[in-house]
């Protein structure tokens, strides 16, 4: 059991006649789910919107939904998915509204999503460079290919949580997919061919 689900499951038995306590209790039930997941929507928010300051604001204001209806907290079966869901959507609502999407190619950003343990320098280096090629091809994919794949490889979702995430059918989400390894295949050997 998460430590969000322990506190949730807490805040369930609590009698609704002390308001104060229950509202405590939500509070801390939306601290516990800051806590366990805000790097998981951070990555999502990222891989979307390539800008550090945008992707920690669109956690923000994912969170900032959560208090919002914090009271149907005991309602959500799969918390990850649920909040995956809320931050999509304010990714995609800023991505409308910005029109275009800033790129960083900032290997301090990059390093900030890719996993760093043992690594030299230059092998930090080299993984930075490759992780920002193969964004490269994910940019050039096709907006439904490049959502299941972002949300499959950097948050490593099921085609079942996608498919909730996505509002769409879990064999939608896997043709998808294989469309989209197929053209990052396609694409990955193009770039090699051209070095």
């Amino acid at each position: 059991m998460s430590a969000a689900q322990a506190v949730f499951s807490g805040w369930m038995e609590i009698e609704d006649t002390d308001e104060q306590q229950r509202a405590h209790a939500l509070d801390q039930a939306v601290a516990a789910l800051v806590e366990e997941y805000a790097p998981a929507l951070y990555r999502v928010a990222y891989s979307v919107l390539r800008n550090a300051a945008d992707a920690e604001d669109a956690v923000q204001e994912a969170f900032v939904r959560v208090l919002r209806h914090r009271d149907q907290l005991g309602e959500v079966r799969d918390h990850r998915v649920w909040l995956i869901r809320i931050v999509w959507n304010v990714v995609l609502d800023r991505k409308r509204r910005m029109k275009t999407r800033p790129e960083t190619d900032d290997v301090t950003e990059l390093a900030r999503v890719l996993p760093s343990g043992g690594l030299s320098a230059e092998e930090l280096a080299a993984a930075a460079q490759h992780h920002a090629r193969v964004l490269a091809c994910v940019e050039q994919l096709p907006a439904k290919e490049r959502e299941v794949l972002q949300l499959a490889a950097f948050e490593e979702l099921s085609s079942v949580e996608i498919a909730a995430v996505l509002g769409i059918t879990e064999s939608s989400v896997r043709s998808r997919l294989f469309r989209a390894r197929n053209l990052m295949a396609e694409l990955l050997d193009h770039k090699r061919s051209l070095r």
